[in-house]
């Protein structure tokens, strides 16, 4: 068995994980506030209005990280809600959001952007070790994806 961590290790891992929580905790909340959208709804819909063209549901799982069925459930919620719409063929269905998400999604993305400036940018230095490390951790290690 490998080795457990210290406690300065765990005391750093805990901080790491509260930091990040009250960070996505916060955003979200601006976020549903100022729209209605929860973060679930804002990531499909930006991913949705993002993309060149209507993307298939498979490519938004994978881009989400989601399972096929957590998404399905998802797109259910916010076709009936008027966010997106769903086309189905044959061989595979895509999801455009409709003008009602399009303009949900613009004006999330304000409330979203104020909130990571607020929560995250203000109190985190603008340059020096903390983002560098930041972008290490974010660069796939040997061997994943």
């Amino acid at each position: 068995m490998a080795d457990l961590l210290t406690l300065d290790e765990m005391r750093r891992w805990d901080l790491w994980k509260r930091a990040t929580d009250e960070v996505w905790a916060r955003v979200g909340q601006a976020i549903t506030a100022s729209t209605g959208l929860s973060t679930a709804d804002f990531a499909v819909l930006t991913r949705t209005v993002e993309a060149a063209a209507p993307p298939r549901q498979q490519d938004l799982a994978d881009q989400l990280g989601w399972s096929r069925s957590r998404l399905s459930r998802q797109l259910a919620r916010m076709e009936e809600r008027g966010l997106i719409i769903r086309t189905a063929t044959p061989t595979t269905s895509t999801v455009e959001a409709t003008d009602r998400g399009r303009t949900a999604t613009a004006s999330a993305r304000i409330a979203h952007a104020a909130s990571v400036r607020t929560v995250l940018l203000a109190r985190t230095p603008e340059h020096g070790e903390f983002w560098r490390s930041i972008e290490r951790l974010a660069e796939a290690q040997p061997g994943e994806k």
